[in-house]
């Protein structure tokens, strides 16, 4: 993991040298006027591929504890996109597609790159699409709106001991807000999310035809809690440190989770189209099993 926080890190310090090193822009950029606060025009297309890599080598036991555990490597495909449909800018619709590859046993983080699928210690494969809607609910509040979207599971429900995603119909609603100040350096951006796992309980699944565990979060409420401080040194770079709050509330499975996480990364925007993203976020408490690892992101984003 060495090589992977070396190459995270030349990424966030080349965004900001870069930075550092432009004239401030007269107009705003892509990355300071399209948060996700901010919604398309009509006929405008928001595209975005982030890749995440999340590591562990450490969970909590039932309670708060810490325990080591053998190394588990979960890596995290999503697709987005957007349109402009309203000729008012104030809904947006799309479809979410995620693909996922895991590790277990003490495989190496970088193993699961090969995105094998088998019964002993791998699994990969497409696992969710979602349709999904944006909406800025006030006409003269354009920094805050909400995105709604319904995750479908699409891939085999199997025994296998190696878990690869949640078996869920989840129904997930994301309320977003930013304010910019201190000149156009500043931005703070917050954002609620409220989520509601669909499905049977793990105790009802039949063992033989289902993998249990991928059951863990049916009929739970999702509700994570998001800030995120950024700074621009110039127009078209910017740096963020960020911390999340998380709680996974039983509603009628006998399994709830909480954690937290703070992170940092970097954008930059690369041509009037696309812009790249490198972030970094570890895990730093959590309670009933939660793991305790880093994880390291990679996005591109394409707006047009």
């Amino acid at each position: 993991m060495k090589l992977t926080k070396n190459i995270f890190a030349s990424l966030l310090l080349l965004t900001s040298v870069i930075g550092f090193a432009q004239e401030e822009e007269q107009e705003a950029s892509n990355i300071q006027t399209y948060t996700p606060s901010k919604l398309l025009k009509k006929g405008q297309w928001d595209v975005k591929f982030f890749n995440s890599i999340y590591t562990q080598t450490e969970q909590t036991d039932s309670g708060s504890k810490s325990q080591k555990i053998d190394r588990q490597t979960f890596f995290t495909n999503t697709t987005e996109v957007y349109t402009g449909v309203s000729n008012s800018s104030r809904v947006n619709v799309g479809l979410i597609l995620q693909a996922r590859a895991n590790t277990y046993r003490g495989a190496g983080a970088l193993e699961v790159l090969s995105f094998e699928n088998n019964t002993t210690d791998a699994r990969s494969g497409l696992t969710t699409i979602a349709p999904s809607i944006r909406v800025q609910p006030f006409k003269n509040v354009g920094n805050f709106s909400f995105t709604s979207s319904f995750y479908i599971p699409v891939f085999k429900d199997e025994p296998n001991p190696n878990y690869l995603d949640k078996r869920s119909y989840f129904w997930e609603t994301r309320f977003f807000y930013d304010k910019t100040f201190g000149g156009n350096k500043w931005q703070i951006f917050t954002e609620a999310d409220f989520g509601f796992n669909f499905g049977e309980k793990a105790t009802d699944a039949d063992p033989q035809s289902a993998n249990i565990g991928e059951r863990f979060a049916n009929n739970s409420l999702f509700l994570p809690l998001s800030a995120f401080l950024s700074y621009f040194p110039s127009s078209k770079s910017t740096i963020f440190v960020n911390t999340q709050q998380a709680f996974l509330i039983d509603l009628g499975n006998d399994f709830s989770q909480n954690y937290t996480q703070v992170g940092f990364g970097g954008k930059y925007q690369l041509t009037d189209v696309l812009n790249l993203e490198a972030s970094f976020g570890k895990f730093v408490r959590g309670s009933n099993f939660q793991g305790l690892g880093q994880t390291f992101s990679l996005g591109i984003r394409a707006l047009f």
